[in-house]
């Protein structure tokens, strides 16, 4: 399935990069500028860059950005080879989505610095932290893996349901 998940990578990287562009757009912006617009009572469009990992963690740190960047970069590696030998549909896609949006966040990184968020959900006093079209493949790719490695996966057949013992009678 390595060309499935290319194709859904790929595929993820160009909504992810279009739906930015579109969003610098809005803001008339080219860069990492605070935005922010309420569209709805509970969901408002922002624009925030994001310097640590998932969810703004280590947003506060003296890491260098190339250090993030190489670091997804590796794991995008590891996940291409790993794509290389599936064989379900469901973990190719899974693989894919993955590597989508670790390559879409990878591509802020160079050009921004830092990801570009924009999603931003509250009800009441809770607020989710702002993210993107790639953080929710890569989360959705996480969940589709699990899918996969939990529920789907077949224990070693058996003999049509019956269970086979050998016994020794000496």
């Amino acid at each position: 399935m390595p060309r499935l998940g290319l194709l859904v990578a790929a595929a993820v990287v160009a909504l992810d990069q279009l739906s930015k562009h579109a969003l610098l757009q809005h803001f008339n912006e080219t860069g990492c500028v605070g935005h922010h617009e309420r569209v709805t009572a509970f969901f408002d469009l922002v624009l925030t860059c994001n310097k640590g990992v998932s969810f703004g963690m280590l947003n506060r740190t003296e890491v260098p950005w190339p250090v993030f960047a190489l670091g997804a970069a590796g794991i995008v590696l590891l996940l291409i080879l790993w794509l290389s030998r599936v064989k379900s549909r469901l973990l190719g896609a899974a693989i894919g989505l993955i590597i989508g949006g670790a390559i879409g966040n990878v591509i802020d990184r160079l050009n921004h610095g830092a990801v570009i968020d924009f999603l931003y959900f509250h009800a009441g006093a809770w607020y989710w932290p702002a993210f993107n079209l790639a953080d929710s493949a890569i989360c959705l790719g996480v969940a589709a893996m699990l899918l996969d490695g939990v529920l789907l996966r077949r224990s070693a057949p058996q003999a049509k349901g019956k269970e086979v013992f050998r016994h020794d009678r000496s």
